[in-house]
């Protein structure tokens, strides 16, 4: 069986990368990182403009009706774009809105959340899985802490893992105290948030298998940010080595060069089949989902740090430099690695799915 992009899934990927890199300038990125902002409003505006955060919003429900595969697509341009925000926990929380059966929820919060007029992150703490998550909710409001939030200080809402694995959205206010880090990764600023009887509402109770699912696509967008980060440093480095002369000819003529790049290009090209792939479990609900979205989530993050760590070496004294800016990518390689869980992590959950 073949398996590729149709034409209206390249242009999706094709027209936000295009608009995005209009709008998001290198100059734009660098103050944004070297600020203290939370959130970058240009590249908001570009994703909000193309509706992309409706896409897999049910038609009936106001938005586009794709699947996983869109979001994918969308996620891994902005990882090739570095493009700060919380964009996959503004996906996260459209899914969740229109999957609930929280009527009301769905009706206060969707519709602005799917045109990217109301900001929402991922809030799910404790060692990231579900099992894991401490926060107590009643469905009404919300008690607990938890650490490593992207872009708290943007969010109007918070999509948090409550205890023994279910879903609440808290809304923010002055019963919501944030607390930034010291964070790696400066292209997506991370908090400690603390709800003490903040507003919220009960999206899906504990053992909901649709908690484990909403989990899955988080796994299957942070794989898909890792692969646009992974191809933005291969294709610059494969650039450079064009550019850049030493003893009279390019430097990629050279055969360290040559082999070092080819191992670039071999850890990015057959992982984005990976991330097709585990999309495309996820929308046609197949028995190997959760397991093709761990494995990509583990895959993925391993290849974007060690591309990343590849891209510099191959431009030399320059890639470690803090103008240049690869280093923007390999931090963020190590909180995409990090968040969710690690490699680790999810290859033993893989194991276990998969009976060994």
């Amino acid at each position: 069986m073949r398996f590729h992009l149709d034409s209206d899934q390249i242009a999706i990927q094709d027209t936000l990368f295009g608009v995005v890199s209009e709008v998001l300038t290198r100059e734009k990125l660098d103050a944004f990182i070297d600020g203290e902002g939370d959130f970058e409003p240009d590249s908001w505006a570009a994703v909000s403009e193309l509706e992309f955060f409706g896409l897999m919003v049910p038609e009936a429900l106001g938005g586009s009706g794709l699947g996983l595969l869109e979001a994918a697509l969308v996620s891994e341009s902005l990882g090739r774009a570095a493009a700060p925000g919380p964009f996959i926990g503004q996906f996260l929380t459209a899914i969740a809105l229109s999957s609930t059966t929280n009527e009301t929820a769905r009706d206060a919060f969707l519709d602005g959340v799917a045109k990217g007029k109301t900001i929402s992150t991922f809030a799910f703490g404790g060692n990231w899985l579900p099992e894991s998550w401490s926060v107590e909710s009643d469905g009404k409001s919300a008690r607990g802490e938890v650490r490593f939030v992207p872009s708290a200080n943007a969010a109007s809402l918070f999509l948090t893992g409550t205890k023994n694995g279910g879903i609440a959205l808290v809304e923010a206010g002055d019963e919501v105290a944030i607390n930034r880090h010291r964070s790696t990764d400066r292209s997506r600023p991370a908090s400690a948030v603390k709800f003490d009887e903040a507003a919220a509402h009960t999206l899906f109770e504990p053992g909901d298998p649709l908690v484990q699912r909403l989990f899955d696509a988080a796994l299957v967008l942070i794989a898909a940010d890792a692969l646009g980060g992974a191809q933005y440093c291969t294709d610059l480095s494969v650039s450079y080595a064009k550019e850049r002369e030493q003893f009279g000819q390019p430097i990629g003529r050279f055969q360290a060069l040559k082999h070092q790049l080819s191992t670039m290009a071999l850890n990015v090209e057959p992982s984005r089949s990976l991330v097709w792939y585990a999309a495309h479990a996820w929308d046609e609900e197949q028995k190997d989902a959760s397991r093709t979205a761990a494995l990509a989530k583990a895959h993925l993050c391993d290849r974007f740090v060690e591309v990343t760590r590849d891209a510099i070496a191959t431009h030399g004294g320059i890639g470690y430099t803090w103008e240049y800016g690869l280093n923007i990518w390999f931090r963020r390689s190590v909180f995409d690695r990090a968040v969710l869980g690690s490699p680790s992590v999810h290859r033993e959950r893989a194991a276990t799915l998969a009976g060994w």
